[in-house]
């Protein structure tokens, strides 16, 4: 655990985290780019099992140990040592098994650690199963370029970027725009935030950057909820959560909470930046 959260894929974990924390981590991911693509899609399989009523995945709990150790039953990485790529029969074989309830975990997880490997043919067997499957089956996919992955499965996954520690000061730049969005609610004035989320639209803010800043405006309100119920909340996001609980209601807080919650799932299933900039602006506004 230390090892893969000291590493660069910070941002994409701390998604995952955040994710597995409102219980709404996707069932089917897709981790590109450079850094640990297994180990950060390894992280998201102990997220799924892990037995900690808080902080998943805890890294500590008989679960987590045992998918950090790849020996965890209901985690399985699907490989194929017999041919260059994935046959056909190997994710047949995958799709079969998806409706056996797991052994002992909650979810049935499928690692694909290498999606060059599947064929086109592999992919569109893959579809129904990552579309209908039962509930408690998860797909995660890894690939350096998404381009491999098919558009048809890909608008299936939620997509985690996984960047290089070079580009670290732009989880810095979100972490700003997340406190500005907050600041901007908690002072009431009509216009300021559709001023910034129109600023965000200007500056071609991505689907992954507005997902990262949205969870992170999530956390601050949900802190200001804390501190509305009298709970001490630390860090570099107390002042803020107490600006927050101190200008607005109750209701206000929790509307907003709701409000960001749905918009993060509309990222996370490709709705268009422009679209949810717009439509949670009103909302906002409506908010205040």
């Amino acid at each position: 655990m230390a090892a893969l959260e000291g590493k660069e894929n910070t941002a994409a974990l701390s998604r995952i985290r955040a994710a597995a924390e409102r219980g709404a981590l996707a069932h089917a991911l897709l981790v590109t780019g450079p850094g640990d693509r297994i180990g950060a899609a390894r992280f998201a399989a102990a997220a799924m099992e892990c037995t900690a009523e808080m902080g998943k995945p805890c890294g500590v709990c008989t679960a987590c140990r045992k998918v950090l150790e790849d020996i965890h039953p209901d985690v399985i990485s699907v490989q194929d040592s017999e041919h260059k790529n994935i046959a056909v029969d190997v994710v047949r074989s995958v799709r079969s098994d998806a409706y056996i309830r797991p052994n002992e975990g909650a979810r049935k997880v499928y690692i694909f650690e290498d999606c060059a490997l599947l064929t086109e043919q592999d992919q569109n067997v893959l579809l129904k199963i990552v579309e209908e499957g039962p509930p408690y089956a998860a797909f995660l996919f890894c690939a350096a370029n998404p381009a491999v992955v098919l558009q048809t499965l890909r608008s299936r996954c939620v997509e985690l970027k996984l960047r290089p520690a070079a580009e670290d000061g732009g989880e810095t730049e979100q972490t700003a725009a997340a406190e500005a969005l907050c600041r901007a609610v908690g002072e009431k004035r009509r216009g300021s935030v559709t001023e910034l989320l129109v600023e965000l639209e200007r500056k071609k803010t991505d689907r992954e950057t507005l997902q990262t800043l949205l969870e992170q405006a999530h956390g601050l309100f949900s802190e200001a909820l804390l501190t509305v119920y009298g709970q001490e909340t630390k860090g570099n996001t107390e002042k803020t959560a107490r600006f927050l609980a101190k200008n607005l209601t109750k209701q206000q807080i929790m509307h907003t909470i709701e409000l960001l919650q749905t918009y993060c799932r509309e990222c996370a299933y490709n709705v268009g930046v422009n679209h949810v900039l717009g439509a949670l602006a009103v909302e906002l506004e409506g908010i205040l």
